[in-house]
């Protein structure tokens, strides 16, 4: 019988998956501000999608360097983020948080 941490990874190589675990945990953070959840989700999806020595070869980050930045107690700057996402086919955007009409009627 294979580990629930096992039957994750194989989920999380599925692209559509892991791109709903990523949303899903971005999401949360941004109601919770549990990062540890959101750098861990990351960790999962590239451990999955390519292993982190390949990850390691894509940012031009070393190993020991992306567990620590992905680890409980990382605190990656945005470019670390940018770049570690990216290598994995996904990038960073920005939405409102409320509708545009409806910012010009809060301000007013």
């Amino acid at each position: 019988m294979k580990k629930y941490r096992d039957l994750v990874l194989e989920m999380m190589k599925d692209p559509e998956e892991s791109t709903e675990y990523l949303k899903s945990s971005l999401d949360d953070y941004f109601i919770d501000g549990n990062l540890e959840a959101l750098l861990t989700a990351i960790k999962t999806v590239a451990k999955a999608q390519c292993g982190m020595t390949e990850l390691s070869k894509k940012t031009s980050l070393n190993r020991q360097s992306l567990y620590k930045t992905l680890s409980k107690d990382g605190n990656p700057r945005i470019k670390t983020l940018w770049s570690v996402l990216n290598s994995l086919g996904y990038r960073l955007t920005l939405e409102p948080v409320i509708p545009f009409n409806r910012i010009r009627h809060v301000t007013q």
